[in-house]
């Protein structure tokens, strides 16, 4: 199928790719300062991009059919609106600020409700996720498996070196950021339109609206895929690091693969 062809047969409750998200921006990131003293998570720059995080992202989403976005505000919300109001921007963004803290779960509702199309499906994404991979893909694995919800799953490095050893306790070699045997939820989404209504009014959906889905298979997990740069910027560290992959090889529009291990399809 081309990217053209929005269509899908099989489900007729959701027939097309989304062409609106939410990007949820209202952490503190207190673990970036003194980066997020005066500008929220998002607004951190990448060093030698000029871009901040949402940049990058809202440049993505536009890259992959997002025409609509809403920004989910919270710790120096006027900081993030104010750039968002002068910027050059490749699709519309309407911003929501909490006026009390309601919790992953009820952000993501709150947010959702300012979707100008409340009966279509659409994307989610962390504010603090520097990624490039094809959304039209995981729309349409979302689609194929009839999921109501659908999360993108990364397999990061170990930020340690790791021993392997033998059966005898005799040491074999050093392997030095191994991947992770284990996949982690990489803050990307496809949501069905009536995913909307089954997330909580306050608290955090991955302890309520998430397990319930599971028991119910209506949950499905979309392995990034080979090649894909995936990486949460959460320290000082990850900005150093997501700094240096910009230098040492092709920049995240491309398909260099410096964070995220393989992850086969299957």
């Amino acid at each position: 199928m081309s990217d053209d062809d929005e269509r899908r047969p099989g489900h007729p409750h959701q027939t097309a790719r989304p062409t609106q998200a939410v990007v949820l921006a209202g952490g503190q990131g207190s673990r970036l300062r003194p980066y997020t003293d005066d500008r929220p998570k998002p607004m951190v720059e990448i060093p030698g991009t000029g871009t901040p995080i949402i940049g990058h992202q809202l440049a993505w989403l536009a890259a992959e059919g997002v025409t609509d976005a809403v920004v989910s505000c919270g710790h120096l919300a006027a900081v993030l609106q104010d750039w968002l109001e002068t910027a050059d921007l490749p699709l519309r963004v309407r911003t929501v600020v909490e006026k009390e803290p309601l919790g992953r779960g009820g952000g993501l509702k709150f947010a959702a409700a300012r979707l100008p199309e409340p009966d279509q499906p659409w994307y989610a994404t962390n504010g603090d996720i520097w990624t490039r991979f094809s959304l039209r893909d995981m729309a349409d694995f979302h689609d194929e498996r009839g999921a109501t919800a659908t999360l993108a799953l990364a397999r990061p490095r170990i930020p340690w070196g790791a021993v392997e050893t033998n059966e005898f306790g005799h040491v074999l070699d050093f392997i030095e950021s191994p991947p992770s045997p284990y996949l982690i939820n990489a803050g990307v989404y496809v949501f069905s339109a009536a995913f909307t209504a089954l997330l909580p009014d306050r608290g955090d959906h991955e302890r309520t609206t998430f397990p319930r889905l599971a028991r119910e298979r209506r949950l499905a997990g979309f392995p990034l895929p080979q090649g894909a740069y995936w990486r949460a910027i959460d320290t000082a560290k990850d900005l150093t690091e997501a700094a240096k992959e910009l230098a040492s090889g092709p920049a995240p529009q491309g398909h260099g693969s410096f964070d995220t291990a393989p992850v086969p399809h299957g």
